[in-house]
Order: C-alpha cells, then structure tokens, then sequence
C-alpha cells in the first residue's frame, strides 16, 4: 500500500493542493518500508491525481481538497482521507495502529488562495 500525505512542516497541511511538500510512504504487513519526503511539482488542475496514480499511489491524506480534486483521484481508484489534522509523526501511528480516522474537508472554496504555494509556471511539462 502506497500512501501520500499532504505535508506542511510536520504537520498534515491543511490545504493538499497548495501544500509545500508531500510525504510518500510504502507499508507491507504494518510496516514502514520505504518514507520520503518530496517538494510539491505544483498545484494545476487534474494534475496531481494524474501524478500520483502514475506514483502507485492508493490513499491521499490532507486537511481537505476540493471536490473536483477528490473526485479525480477515486476516478483513479485513489481514496482520499480528509479532515486529517495533527503532527505527521502522530498520523504515521495511527495509520500503523489502524485507527486513522477521516472527517469533512476542511477546505472551503477558495479558502487555500495565498497558502502553501500558488505557482504561474508549472514544472511538470506539458500543460494538462
């Protein structure tokens, strides 16, 4: 099971599109097997789905997301957790114990303008 969790710090950020960073875990059988941390390649419609489905990706985890943004990523079978709030640290547990719970998005629309990062260019090539 593959699982990114939108980071900010090491908090779950509260806004997934815009957040700084992305932590990126494999688990097998409970356990860690692989955690990295990795810069947000930008915050441009449908793309994120799109990267993390090509990543193997089967769970994202944020603060909130907007509806267009969760429901591309269950058309591409990746199930969101929102509502997430809290240390990083404390979420990897939860997660480990099997009692991550998930709640309402905590992004409003248009509540992530001027938070996290808020590109004009993209760096993940072609415009999609």
């Amino acid at each position: 099971m593959k699982i990114a969790i939108s980071t900010d710090g090491d908090y779950v950020s509260a806004h997934f599109g815009r957040c700084p960073t992305f932590t990126i875990m494999e688990i097998e059988n409970g356990e860690i097997t692989k955690k990295e941390s990795i810069n947000n390649p930008g915050h441009h419609p449908g793309f994120l789905p799109q990267f993390f489905n090509e990543m193997g990706v089967d769970f994202i985890i944020a603060g909130g997301m907007g509806n267009k943004a969760m429901d591309l990523f269950i058309q591409y079978d990746i199930k969101p957790i929102l509502g997430v709030t809290g240390k990083i640290q404390d979420t990897i547990s939860q997660i480990e114990s099997g009692t991550l719970k998930g709640g309402e998005s905590l992004c409003k629309p248009g509540a992530g303008k001027g938070y996290g990062i808020d590109k004009v260019e993209y760096d993940h090539g072609d415009d999609q």
